[in-house]
């Protein structure tokens, strides 16, 4: 056993996301990353608001469980997010390819949409989640931008096609909310839910 294995964590981070980890790392949160992999499947007719919200709190509660199997005797909150990009009503995940990743930068282009990310903090039996909603402006968007873009490998893994964070940013023109919430983890209602969970913010670093 080293001693990261020794170390107790403030909290579980049930996701992928090297953004997420870093936004954490940002308001010194100490936690620890474990996998729980989970269908992001949309339901027939599922609002955008009820999806975001279900795949948020599935990851919490997988990412519980997954931590209660490895360490049953340690109670550590589990957070699970999600993030969708809605443009006039259709919901835009991940892209499986070039021609998604194109289509939904030629969807956006020139017009607004709006980030969603849910958080779910899960604990016992208790779970809370709470959701951000920010609209995001581009400029027109040509079909050369959004083909080179693509050659990047950034989209690949991002909802909508786009990372603000990234080189994308010369695409967005303004947003109205928030821009840790675009990134994928709002800290301002981050920061509020963990608080009701007693996780300790502004503190730690993950060495």
């Amino acid at each position: 056993m080293n001693s990261q294995d020794r170390v107790v964590p403030h909290l579980i981070l049930a996701s992928r996301s090297p953004r997420r980890r870093e936004l954490l790392e940002q308001i010194g949160v100490q936690y620890q990353c474990i996998v729980a992999d989970v269908p992001e499947t949309r339901e027939p007719d599922e609002n955008p608001t009820d999806y975001v919200h279900r795949l948020a709190e599935t990851k919490a509660l997988a990412g519980y469980k997954v931590h209660g199997e490895m360490k049953p005797s340690c109670r550590v909150p589990v957070l699970g997010a999600d993030t969708i990009v809605v443009c006039a009503g259709a919901v835009l995940e991940k892209p499986n390819n070039k021609a998604e990743a194109v289509a939904m930068l030629m969807a956006i282009s020139e017009t607004s949409h709006e980030v969603m990310t849910a958080v779910s903090v899960c604990l016992g039996d208790t779970i809370e989640t709470v959701i951000n909603t920010t609209r995001v402006y581009c400029r027109n968007i040509t079909l050369r931008e959004a083909q080179a873009y693509w050659q990047t490998g950034e989209p690949a893994d991002k909802a909508g096609g786009y990372g603000i964070q990234g080189l994308a940013a010369i695409f967005i023109e303004r947003i109205d909310g928030s821009y840790s919430g675009v990134m994928g983890l709002p800290l301002f209602e981050t920061a509020a839910l963990l608080n009701r969970f007693n996780v300790p913010i502004g503190q730690a670093t993950n060495q």
